[in-house]
């Protein structure tokens, strides 16, 4: 059975200025279960993640700063968030949802979280909406556990995954694979294992021609047992902060791609959100929601 992670803190402890589009995470499984894609019995709540886990990625003195909201004015602005008790909690709720979700993919093949994909968060800062990285703390409970031995970081968001980036460079356990736009944020832009900057209006055909070339080289090469994928929807056409081509047809089959990819070399597989700026939320949560309606058809 698929699980997913979903908690009403994902929106609700958000400033007001701050909802739209952060209102997706209580409208997409709300519509996945009303057309019967999911079941209240596909839904999980997470709990917070520990302490132990967060230090396994992210550096002590900057975690301390984060749990007692003790962050300059500027180290906060980076974030985008006025800190507080709640968005922190929400965090860490967030964390739980995608290390919890990697547990079941390796039980069914697939786990997703409907929030996540927090990549702009490093080891010892937070940016973009990101305070903590739930892909890289996730894919460090695997290593440390001696779960799995080599993982592959599949992020498609249209920002590059400069944390994420940061995080694992120089492990050769892991490899950070990112498609992001050439022009967007981040202006630096840390250096994944590979990176592929697309021009502004990259189209359907071009990005899927090269998603699928570059995926299928490094599952034969890297051979991972494990995949987290981050799958932002900023990559539509519509999106407001995007500036790539895609249909919301052609993000579908991005993401059937991926799924496919792994499903048909038995290798377990994570999922997170990522970002969505559309102007329309209908956008926004189709979108979105197409990636679960391909991991019941594809998976189960």
């Amino acid at each position: 059975m698929l699980k997913v992670a979903w908690s009403e803190v994902y929106n609700h402890p958000l400033p007001e200025n701050h909802r739209f589009p952060m209102i997706k995470y209580d409208l997409i499984p709300e519509q996945l279960v009303y057309e019967g894609t999911l079941s209240s019995e596909n839904l999980f709540t997470p709990g917070k993640i520990g302490e132990h886990e967060i230090l396994t990625t992210h550096q002590p003195d900057y975690w301390h700063k984060l749990k007692h909201r003790l962050l300059s004015a500027k180290e906060e602005r980076k974030t985008g968030f006025p800190l507080s008790e709640n968005l922190v909690n929400r965090e860490i709720i967030i964390m739980k949802g995608t290390l919890t979700a990697a547990l079941h993919g390796l039980k069914s093949g697939i786990g997703m979280n409907i929030a996540g994909g927090t990549h702009h968060a490093f080891s010892n800062k937070g940016e973009g909406f990101c305070l903590l990285n739930d892909i890289a703390i996730a894919a460090n409970h695997l290593l440390n556990n001696h779960i799995c031995r080599r993982i592959l970081i599949v992020d498609l968001d249209v920002h590059q995954g400069n944390g994420t980036a940061e995080i694992f460079r120089g492990n050769p356990d892991v490899f950070t694979f990112s498609m992001h736009g050439e022009k967007n944020y981040p202006l630096h832009k840390e250096d994944s294992d590979l990176d592929v900057a697309l021009p502004d209006d990259t189209d359907d055909r071009t990005y899927l021609k090269l998603l699928e070339s570059n995926l299928s080289e490094l599952m034969e090469a890297f051979q991972p047992q494990f995949v987290f994928f981050q799958s932002g929807v900023d990559v539509l056409k519509t999106d407001k902060l995007g500036r790539l081509g895609l249909s919301r047809e052609g993000c579908k089959k991005r993401d059937a791609i991926v799924l496919n990819a792994c499903q048909r070399n038995r290798i377990p597989l994570a999922i997170s959100m990522g970002g969505g700026y559309s102007e329309k939320l209908s956008d926004i949560v189709e979108a979105h929601a197409n990636t679960f309606r391909l991991a019941q058809e594809i998976y189960f």
